[in-house]
């Protein structure tokens, strides 16, 4: 078992970070190492593997042979137990300035286990202004034990100020065949329907597991790209946009509903809950109340977030279906994502002019920079497909 083994199509990144992992045991141990840093970030697209790199880079940070794969620090990482790896994520579309001290207060805490204590921030692109600024004097002057990895789709996206103190560790977008071949070697997957997943997906890892394994999103994939070929007046661009949004919300529903009840469960449990008299119940129910409206409010945004970014892949689905139908109308001998639904592909590149699905690719990237920018979903995915129609 190596560290690495879900970073497919990643040579040159794994040899980087496996580099600096080494470099930090050596620092760790009192020598000098002149190219040895204490904050990475680590870039790359959607599904490239940005999160996992940060994780398997924080399990050889904390293993007593920089990435052995095998030891139990190494095994309590990957697996989110270790007590000197922090891996946060922004509960709902940002993180907030409170949250990014409480962060950074943590963090300057000493290792309990291994020589670094380690943060992986995950979507470091989400930080506010405000929670930048707090965070860049713990970047700029870490705690001695501490090592911080933001991950990030690319180094534009994050504040100059953070990037410009960071090591950067580029990532690309895996090749279809190592993700379909991880697929087949990692989850048993038929080796035609790993090359579908992996190709649909256009190289997200998860997003190519969840295709190959699950008839529902498979199902959601098709709805989604039906909206390309059904808008034919007004009132179907606005049933289509409701069902667009309804289905991204049930999603999100089922994803976050389970998670939602166990948080509510452990703070429940934490406060006393079922402890016996009616006076204790009673001073439970009174210390309760404060934290779990906090809770819910933590809940509603990590709802909020999750809808939009199930709504984000959907508009990435349909980009590339107007990406195919481009590469046919100018004749291009590029491989097609959606190739499965070629005789779709080919009446609209008939029915329509290169100018028209120009329009109509430029029209979704301007309905993920309003999703992006907080902008209602039923009008970002109502005004999305009445461009679409009149395009």
């Amino acid at each position: 078992m190596s560290l690495w083994d879900e970073l497919v199509g990643q040579e040159v990144a794994v040899a980087t970070l496996s580099q600096a992992a080494a470099e930090a045991l050596r620092a760790a141990a009192g020598d000098h190492i002149a190219s040895f840093s204490q904050a990475y970030l680590i870039t790359g697209p959607p599904g490239s593997g940005r999160s996992n790199a940060g994780l398997a880079f924080a399990a050889a940070l904390v293993c007593p042979q920089a990435g052995c794969g095998e030891c139990d620090q190494c095994a309590a990482a990957l697996r989110g137990s270790h007590p000197d790896v922090e891996r946060v994520a922004p509960a709902g579309l940002s993180y907030g300035v409170a949250d990014t001290r409480d962060l950074v207060m943590r963090a300057a805490t000493a290792p309990m286990r291994g020589p670094w204590h380690v943060v992986v921030m995950e979507d470091a692109d989400r930080l506010t202004e405000q929670a930048t600024n707090a965070l860049l004097k713990a970047i700029e002057e870490p705690s001695e034990r501490t090592v911080w990895v933001l991950c990030a789709p690319s180094t534009e996206d994050v504040l100059a100020t953070i990037r410009s103190r960071c090591r950067h560790v580029a990532l690309r977008t895996p090749p279809t065949e190592a993700v379909a071949q991880l697929l087949e070697q990692r989850d048993g997957i038929d080796p035609a329907l790993a090359t579908f997943a992996a190709r649909a997906a256009m190289g997200h890892i998860g997003r190519a597991r969840a295709l190959a394994l699950d008839d529902t999103s498979r199902m959601r994939r098709h709805e989604i790209l039906k909206v390309a070929t059904t808008l034919e007046n007004l009132p179907s661009a606005f049933m289509a946009a409701a069902g667009v949004v309804e289905a991204a919300t049930d999603d999100a529903r089922i994803e976050t509903d389970a998670r939602d009840l166990e948080e509510r469960d452990d703070m429940m449990t934490a406060f006393g809950a079922g402890a016996e008299g009616k006076g204790v119940r009673q001073s439970i129910q009174r210390g309760a109340s404060s934290a779990i409206k906090e809770l819910e409010q933590r809940q509603r945004a990590r709802r909020t977030r999750t809808v939009r970014d199930r709504l984000d892949i959907a508009m990435v689905d349909l980009l590339a279906f107007y990406r195919d139908v481009l590469v046919l109308q100018f004749g291009s001998s590029g491989d097609l994502v959606h190739a499965e639904m070629r005789p779709a592909l080919e009446a609209l590149a008939a029915s329509s002019t290169p100018v028209q699905t120009r329009r109509r690719m430029e029209a979704i990237v301007r309905a993920r920079a309003a999703l992006e920018a907080a902008g209602a979903p039923q009008l970002v995915l109502e005004s999305l497909a009445v461009d679409l129609l009149s395009a």
